[in-house]
């Protein structure tokens, strides 16, 4: 039976494809404030520029690719029992060949109704319009946890967490919660990789190893440290 393997992955791994993090320095996300596109109220407020933005964010993951981080990922399957948790609403993992992602914070390329959160239908393309509706009449909006909504994804992935052998935090600053909680399900005695160019501040212990590198080099060290344990 293969060993499990638990990866929490970040905006750090789909920058090095080309797409933007999630905020830039300013407080801006993209040239807006998160406050009007990343919010229920926002959505209220203005539905048609909510739109327009992750349409354009959609057209955009359309046209990067994966990179070496995001194959690394997908080619553990073949040695461990893989399970990708993602911070990202990309599809880059699941591009690059990971077969179990959860997506914490939704996907792109998803759309649910505005009425009914369980209806969720896939999008094809890169656009969703005004006038998109769910079999309940309601509008389609971005299948997007935005801030102030329920994590749904976050205790499934818990359980995953819980009954890790190996746990890889990659590129992401581990200070957005939920999802940075999670490192504290995984087993003590369960060996932990730690890839970022900013090295979070989790203190210390010696079953986590650190590696200050962006995703595509550390990742390359990390597969060589978990052939030891095959």
């Amino acid at each position: 039976m293969k060993k499990k393997l638990v990866v929490l992955s970040g905006a750090g791994i789909s920058a090095e494809s080309g797409v933007p993090t999630f905020r830039d320095s300013d407080g801006l996300w993209e040239g807006h404030d998160v406050m009007e596109v990343a919010t229920p109220e926002g959505w209220k407020k203005n539905p048609a520029l909510v739109m327009d933005f992750y349409n354009q964010r959609r057209k955009r993951a359309l046209e990067v690719f994966p990179n070496r981080g995001h194959e690394i990922l997908a080619e553990l399957e073949a040695e461990f029992d893989v399970t990708v948790v993602t911070q990202n609403v990309d599809n880059l993992h699941e591009r690059a060949g990971s077969s179990h992602v959860i997506h914490l914070h939704g996907s792109l390329f998803e759309s649910r109704s505005s009425k009914d959160e369980n209806l969720v239908y896939p999008i094809e393309g890169w656009e969703l319009k005004l006038g998109d509706l769910c079999e309940k009449g309601s509008q389609l909006r971005p299948n997007i946890v935005w801030f102030g909504e329920m994590v749904p994804l976050m205790e499934v992935a818990a359980g995953y967490a819980a009954k890790a052998d190996f746990f890889i935090v990659v590129g992401t600053s581990m200070v957005v919660y939920p999802a940075a909680g999670l490192i504290n399900y995984v087993p003590h005695d369960a060996l932990k990789f730690v890839v970022d160019p900013k090295l979070p501040d989790i203190g210390s212990d010696p079953t986590i190893r650190m590696f200050a590198e962006k995703a595509s080099t550390g990742m390359e060290k990390v597969k060589l440290a978990l052939a030891e344990w095959r």
